[in-house]
């Protein structure tokens, strides 16, 4: 809580934040949209086999769409950030801590929580959603891919499908989920990371940590973020 405090408190250091954003997630896009593509994929080729058995391959487009942006792009995304960057932030900071360089700028009069957490989490918070909104759109053109290759879709027919049932509250819950995956991603990377002791072993023992609870927390957070969205 005190990190998220400090987080909507000035001053603000948004060149640290600019930094941040480019190193946790400009970097991430590449296999962000790789993941989304490939799944995006196997899904219309899994619901095309499954609804050939009733008739209904055209309706291919709405149900990737849906489970895209509703579910699979923002967990997917989540769960490739929180391993890739979590376990980063997680060991560059452990490193920082059992150096004792975060001791170090106690001493110096700096607070480590804004110096080094607020940016991180903040580049999270800004670029998760941004990576789940290109995950979206790579698994929903991978999806075309299948539809016009296996089914002999035409690529307009697909797409109109794919918009006729989604709105923009399907959207937004989708990126809403994206911010609270972000938040819980840089906590408790951040967390594992400032909590690390006993050298080189204990900066693996908390990465490791940091990606099961992380990839715990997102599966666990989607689950209730659902039945909130779905009650709305």
């Amino acid at each position: 809580m005190e990190t998220v405090r400090r987080m909507v408190m000035p001053p603000y250091n948004a060149r640290a934040v600019v930094a941040q954003v480019e190193a946790l997630g400009v970097r991430s896009t590449n296999l962000a949209a790789i993941i989304a593509t490939f799944t995006g994929m196997v899904l219309a080729l899994q619901t095309a086999y499954t609804l050939a058995a009733f008739g209904a391959k055209l309706y291919i487009g709405e149900v990737v769409g849906m489970s895209l942006v509703r579910e699979l792009g923002p967990v997917l995304t989540a769960l490739m950030v929180g391993g890739r960057v979590g376990a980063g932030i997680t060991a560059e900071l452990g490193a920082m801590t059992v150096s004792e360089q975060v001791d170090a700028l106690r001493s110096l009069g700096a607070d480590p929580i804004r110096e080094l957490v607020v940016p991180r989490v903040w580049a999270l918070v800004l670029g998760l959603p941004l990576l789940t909104v290109l995950a979206d759109a790579t698994g929903i053109l991978g999806g075309m891919l299948i539809s016009t290759w296996e089914l002999g879709l035409d690529p307009s027919f697909y797409f109109s499908h794919v918009l006729r049932l989604m709105g923009y509250g399907d959207f937004l819950s989708g990126l809403g989920k994206s911010v609270c995956f972000a938040l819980a991603i840089g906590l408790i990377a951040a967390y594992n990371g400032l909590s690390a002791s006993g050298g080189a072993d204990g900066v693996g023992r908390a990465t490791t940590d940091t990606v099961v609870a992380i990839a715990i927390t997102v599966l666990g957070l989607d689950f209730f973020l659902t039945k909130l969205f779905l009650s709305l």
